[in-house]
Protein backbone atom coordinates (compact mmCIF):
# COMPACT_ATOMS: atom_id res chain seq x y z
CA UNK A 1 0.00 0.00 0.00
CA UNK A 2 0.88 3.94 0.00
CA UNK A 3 2.32 5.09 2.75
CA UNK A 4 0.62 8.26 4.71
CA UNK A 5 3.87 10.46 3.59
CA UNK A 6 3.46 9.16 -0.42
CA UNK A 7 -0.13 10.29 -0.29
CA UNK A 8 0.33 13.45 1.02
CA UNK A 9 3.37 14.05 -1.56
CA UNK A 10 0.89 13.28 -4.73
CA UNK A 11 -1.86 14.85 -3.29
CA UNK A 12 0.42 18.08 -3.07
CA UNK A 13 1.71 17.44 -6.62
CA UNK A 14 -1.72 17.30 -8.32
CA UNK A 15 -2.82 20.33 -6.07
CA UNK A 16 0.45 22.16 -7.48
CA UNK A 17 -0.29 21.25 -11.32
CA UNK A 18 -4.20 22.62 -10.57
CA UNK A 19 -3.03 26.32 -9.34
CA UNK A 20 -0.06 26.43 -12.54
CA UNK A 21 -3.52 25.91 -14.94
CA UNK A 22 -5.86 28.04 -12.51
CA UNK A 23 -4.20 31.22 -12.16
CA UNK A 24 -4.26 33.80 -15.07
CA UNK A 25 -0.79 35.04 -16.62
CA UNK A 26 0.68 38.04 -14.72
CA UNK A 27 1.06 41.18 -17.36
CA UNK A 28 5.16 42.17 -17.10
CA UNK A 29 5.68 46.01 -17.47
CA UNK A 30 8.81 48.07 -18.12
CA UNK A 31 9.78 51.45 -19.05
CA UNK A 32 12.28 52.84 -21.71
CA UNK A 33 12.58 55.91 -23.64
CA UNK A 34 12.81 55.96 -26.96
CA UNK A 35 12.14 58.41 -30.36
CA UNK A 36 8.33 57.74 -31.93
CA UNK A 37 9.10 56.83 -35.60
CA UNK A 38 4.94 56.51 -36.51
CA UNK A 39 1.83 57.56 -35.22
CA UNK A 40 -1.46 55.24 -36.71
CA UNK A 41 -4.22 57.09 -34.59
CA UNK A 42 -7.36 55.16 -36.33
CA UNK A 43 -5.47 52.12 -35.53
CA UNK A 44 -4.48 53.14 -31.83
CA UNK A 45 -0.40 52.18 -32.35
CA UNK A 46 2.92 53.90 -31.50
CA UNK A 47 6.08 52.83 -33.40
CA UNK A 48 8.79 53.39 -31.04
CA UNK A 49 12.78 53.10 -31.62
CA UNK A 50 13.83 52.20 -28.03
CA UNK A 51 16.70 50.94 -25.91
CA UNK A 52 16.63 47.77 -23.83
CA UNK A 53 14.13 46.87 -21.89
CA UNK A 54 14.80 43.84 -19.69
CA UNK A 55 11.93 43.80 -17.32
CA UNK A 56 10.03 43.06 -20.85
CA UNK A 57 12.98 41.17 -21.88
CA UNK A 58 13.40 43.39 -25.23
CA UNK A 59 16.79 44.08 -27.31
CA UNK A 60 17.00 47.87 -28.59
CA UNK A 61 14.50 47.50 -31.17
CA UNK A 62 11.97 49.75 -32.92
CA UNK A 63 8.61 48.54 -32.18
CA UNK A 64 4.80 48.98 -32.99
CA UNK A 65 3.14 49.02 -29.91
CA UNK A 66 -0.90 49.37 -29.05
CA UNK A 67 -1.88 52.26 -27.54
CA UNK A 68 -4.73 54.52 -26.30
CA UNK A 69 -5.50 56.94 -28.82
CA UNK A 70 -6.01 59.36 -25.65
CA UNK A 71 -2.33 59.00 -24.74
CA UNK A 72 -1.47 60.30 -28.56
CA UNK A 73 -2.09 63.71 -28.10
CA UNK A 74 0.44 66.02 -28.55
CA UNK A 75 2.83 63.31 -30.00
CA UNK A 76 4.30 63.41 -32.99
CA UNK A 77 6.78 61.17 -34.91
CA UNK A 78 10.75 62.56 -34.18
CA UNK A 79 9.30 63.00 -30.36
CA UNK A 80 11.83 62.07 -27.80
CA UNK A 81 9.34 60.29 -25.47
CA UNK A 82 9.45 57.92 -21.97
CA UNK A 83 6.88 55.41 -21.59
CA UNK A 84 5.77 52.70 -19.81
CA UNK A 85 4.36 49.55 -21.57
CA UNK A 86 2.79 46.09 -20.47
CA UNK A 87 3.45 42.40 -22.37
CA UNK A 88 -0.27 40.70 -21.64
CA UNK A 89 -0.70 37.42 -23.91
CA UNK A 90 2.13 38.50 -26.24
CA UNK A 91 1.20 42.03 -26.99
CA UNK A 92 2.68 44.95 -26.20
CA UNK A 93 0.85 48.22 -25.03
CA UNK A 94 2.01 51.68 -23.79
CA UNK A 95 0.20 52.63 -20.67
CA UNK A 96 2.11 55.51 -20.02
CA UNK A 97 3.80 58.09 -22.47
CA UNK A 98 5.43 61.57 -22.21
CA UNK A 99 7.73 63.83 -23.65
Amino acid sequence: MFSPSSLRSAAAAALAVTVCYAVPAMAQEGSGSGEVRRIDAAAGKITIKHGPISALDLPAITLVYQIEQALLAGLQPGDKVRFTARRVNGQYVVVEISK
